[in-house]
């Protein structure tokens, strides 16, 4: 049986698993999802054709912007997402979230941290009763942008 070491200074440590993470929301206990996408950054392209130029259009970097984080999950019988759904209609009242991504042992290997978030849309489960899928719920947030 071999053990697992934490690499050694200055070595390129393996990729992690995407299936480990977890999203904290100050003074909020929500639990676990099974998914979260929107972990995006990117910025605006202007296209600029000059005069009389007919090789190249000059492309400059615009603004800055951000998808919305999209949770998804199985329900449980806690409904904090629900309640904070409609506690942040204020402004006041949107805090930076983080999403960490979790390597063995449960450690961070990184987080991204989200300015000002609020949720925009919770979806309840498809309810069927000749299905056998998992009842999950959906939560989008959205922030003012990612944090350095």
């Amino acid at each position: 049986m071999t053990t697992a070491r934490a690499p050694a200074k200055g070595s390129t440590p393996d990729p992690v698993g995407e299936l480990h993470f977890k999203l904290q929301i100050p003074s909020l206990t929500v639990g676990m999802f099974s998914e979260c996408t929107g972990l995006v950054v990117e910025f605006e392209l202007m296209e600029y054709r000059e005069g009389g130029e007919n090789g190249f259009v000059h492309k400059l970097r615009g603004a800055m912007k951000y998808p919305n984080l999209v949770l998804k999950r199985g329900v449980t019988h806690e409904d904090a997402l629900l309640k904070w759904f409609f506690q942040t209609q204020q402004a006041s009242k949107r805090p930076s979230v983080t999403v960490s991504l979790l390597g063995p042992g449960a450690q961070d290997v990184r987080r991204w941290v989200f300015a000002g978030a609020f949720p925009v849309k919770w979806q309840g489960p498809n309810l069927n009763a000749s299905s056998n899928s998992v009842a999950t719920e959906t939560l989008e947030i959205a922030h003012s942008g990612l944090e350095p």
